[in-house]
């Protein structure tokens, strides 16, 4: 049996005195941040050596007794020795070289939110936060597994939401394939996903970001024209994350039907393995970053491993636009302006579709020899893993 996790996200509806807690509790993660960075610094200047995670808790510990920072007590004591773990891992990743050097959390820029790591669970439409009590939340769906930690987030739009980690476990089985149920995606900013299958048509690329453009655009100049620290510059604010919101979750649920559609109804999914990050930085970074293709994947890499199917990627640099399917012949003089294109056997090929049957066949041979891999990002490494005991019928 493998342990996997999954994460739920809900958004919460406490009441005045509720959310002044919930302030509370993000206040007071920024503070106990800001206060364990500066003893780190005042440490390693005057030692060399950076001061332990032990100290720290136990100086934190100190802390609540003291008359001016009593009000520490009011919150949750786990949800504070929390930052201090976070605070280690962050020196942790800068020494790796996997992020820059820990800042000082300002009020203004800094989100309000904060991790307890135990004790919060979900009831009935209810999530028991501890020194808070019981809020209600937005449940959409039961929570299953074995709930490790709670995220608390005040998004700024000004709505609060909780994020459930939970375990669970997964049998370790042999996938099963049918040739008949692989198919072959291939990714663009015209059609979004054109599948290997003839009788599907291409998914047009929905552009949820540019056709907001024009009301994020008068949203943010209502912001510019505000008078700072006015009332009505906090209200255009939030008008303007209003409309970001409606952008990110209509594209958030075009990407979640879309890739469970595809994983439900196909045993294998092969796709490219693009350079998301390369590709963000051309001149058409806007439009790739409104298509989410990256994110795309990873929709389909979980929902694959969920679901005993296979996913597996195509090395970038295979030729599938180029390659002809009926004779293998290779076309060089292909550019990314012809759509469509004749080969010298006679066959005439739509640049889209081809591709998706050329990366279907790949993959295909990839499934059979065994050397299927997937690849999984963490930070800046990018890692290959065997996707598991593949057998083809």
């Amino acid at each position: 049996m493998a342990k996997h996790r999954k994460v739920y996200r809900f958004r919460m509806r406490p009441n005045a005195e509720q959310g002044h807690a919930l302030s509370r509790m993000a206040g007071a993660r920024r503070f106990v941040w800001n206060w364990a960075l500066a003893r780190w610094k005042e440490t390693y200047a005057a030692t060399g050596k950076s001061i332990s995670l032990k100290v720290l808790s136990a100086e934190l510990t100190a802390l609540k007794s003291k008359p001016e920072t009593a009000w520490l007590s009011e919150c949750d004591s786990q949800a504070l020795q929390q930052v201090l773990a976070d605070l280690q891992r962050a020196f942790t990743n800068f020494f790796e070289r996997r992020a820059r050097y820990p800042r000082f959390k300002s009020r203004k820029r800094d989100h309000a939110r904060f991790r307890i790591p135990q004790r919060v669970k979900v009831v009935d439409g209810k999530v028991y936060i501890p020194k808070v009590g019981w809020v209600r939340i937005r449940q959409s769906r039961e929570v299953d597994g074995t709930t490790k930690s709670a995220t608390f987030r005040r998004e700024a739009d000004g709505h609060w939401y909780v994020s459930l980690v939970v375990e669970f476990e997964m049998p370790d089985v042999a996938i099963t394939i049918e040739p008949a149920k692989v198919v072959g995606i291939d990714l663009g900013l015209t059609d979004f996903v054109t599948t290997s299958d003839p009788t599907e048509k291409p998914i047009p690329a929905p552009k949820f970001y540019r056709k907001a453009a024009v009301k994020i655009r008068r949203a943010q100049k209502a912001v510019s024209r505000r008078k700072l620290g006015s009332k009505r510059r906090e209200k255009a604010k939030k008008r303007l994350a209003l409309a970001h919101r409606k952008a990110r979750n209509q594209r958030n649920d075009f990407l979640h039907k879309l890739s469970t559609d595809l994983v439900g109804r196909h045993e294998a999914i092969c796709i490219e393995d693009l350079n998301v990050k390369g590709l963000a930085r051309t001149k058409l970074a806007k439009s790739f970053a409104d298509a989410s293709m990256g994110e795309f994947r990873r929709q389909l890499e979980y929902k694959c491993e969920w679901n005993r199917r296979a996913l597996v990627a195509i090395d970038r640099f295979f030729p599938s636009s180029k390659t002809c399917n009926a004779c293998g012949a290779l076309n060089d003089r292909l550019t990314l302006s012809d759509r469509e294109w004749d080969c010298d056997c006679g066959a005439r090929h739509k640049r889209d579709f081809l591709a998706a049957c050329n990366i279907r066949d790949e993959g295909l041979r990839l499934l059979a020899a065994g050397q299927a891999r997937q690849v999984k990002r963490s930070g800046r490494d990018r890692k290959t893993r065997a996707i598991g005991p593949v057998s083809l019928n």
